[in-house]
């Protein structure tokens, strides 16, 4: 039996698989769940923004490139110089997280390539932190205002990157240490012990006022009871109350008490009692 007939088509089978084998890795790719990508087109169009490529195994015409993007949530930490609102020379440590937001990869290649953290992020956090602290004392920044000196800086540089042009979702943003100059440290800190302790010593003081108060309340009141007891006690009234202790007095079943005579004003005068 002569095979030779067959061999062109096994040359050509052969030769179809080193081609596939050779166009399978520009044909045919999986993009990972950390991933979304998009498709430069040379002959139909160029860079493709607006369809994004979600994860799964997909398929392209071998002379499409595929640009490939990490959308993880990323941290970068910057250590920086900065100066107060008085020209005073402060160092911060920041920490920034953010993530590429997935439908815009497009644009962010388009005008960043995939240098968008060092030539975008980078310089417009440090920027904004810059501004931001220019604007405080290094007291302000230290102890009185940080708080305020953090959500300045977080909100800013979120908007900076969150805008249309720039498409960045920022997480999250901390100031993770501020390091002043020694002598300007120990200044500030001994100026807030001070005033830690002229605040204790006025709420001392103003507690003491408010239980002196408090007991001339209490006294007048005491005071003004006893001047309604003292005006009611009428002659009368007393007379009165005499008169039933002694009915009361004789009813008794016990050995009975000899009056004697009137008291002053017509009282009863009981034995063993005094004028």
């Amino acid at each position: 039996m002569d095979n030779r007939k067959y061999l062109p088509a096994i040359v050509i089978t052969v030769i179809g698989v080193i081609i596939l084998f050779a166009l399978s890795s520009s044909v045919f790719y999986t993009i990972q769940a950390n991933e979304r990508a998009v498709l430069f087109k040379k002959f139909s169009g160029g860079l493709d923004k607006d369809n994004v490529i979600t994860q799964g195994f997909h398929v392209k015409a071998p002379w499409n490139e595929l640009i490939l993007f990490d959308v993880a949530e990323t941290k970068v930490e910057e250590t920086m110089d900065v100066l107060d609102k008085n020209g005073l020379s402060i160092k911060v440590d920041v920490s920034v997280r953010f993530y590429p937001k997935f439908e815009r990869i497009g644009y962010i290649y388009e005008r960043f390539r995939m240098g968008y953290v060092n030539t975008l992020v980078i310089p417009e956090m440090r920027s904004t932190v810059r501004q931001v602290m220019g604007r405080f004392t290094a007291e302000e920044i230290y102890s009185t205002k940080r708080p305020e000196v953090e959500d300045a800086i977080r909100t800013e540089t979120a908007v900076v990157l969150g805008s249309d042009a720039n498409n960045i979702e920022m997480r999250a943003l901390l100031i993770r240490a501020i390091s002043l100059p020694e002598k300007i440290k120990q200044a500030i800190e001994s100026k807030l012990q001070q005033e830690q302790e002229a605040l204790a010593y006025e709420f001392r003081l103003n507690k003491e006022k408010s239980e002196a108060e408090r007991k001339r309340i209490a006294a007048e009141g005491e005071s003004a009871a006893n001047n309604i007891i003292n005006n009611s006690l009428t002659t009368s009234l007393l007379k009165m109350r005499g008169i039933e202790a002694t009915l009361k007095l004789a009813e008794s079943p016990n050995a009975k008490v000899v009056v004697i005579g009137q008291g002053k004003d017509g009282m009863p005068l009981i034995l063993g009692g005094s004028n």
